[in-house]
């Protein structure tokens, strides 16, 4: 019985862990600067 309680409490944490990551979410909004430029020609060699 106290292995089953175990389990069961280890995959609440799991669940719930999985929830809040999942709300707090992981992406954000992409970069507003930077990116691609382009190379002079003298930069090319």
């Amino acid at each position: 019985m106290k292995a089953l309680r175990r389990t069961l409490v280890a995959l609440g944490v799991t669940v719930i862990v999985a929830g809040v990551v999942r709300l707090r979410g992981t992406g954000g909004t992409p970069p507003q600067r930077g990116g691609w430029r382009e190379l002079p020609a003298d930069e090319l060699d």
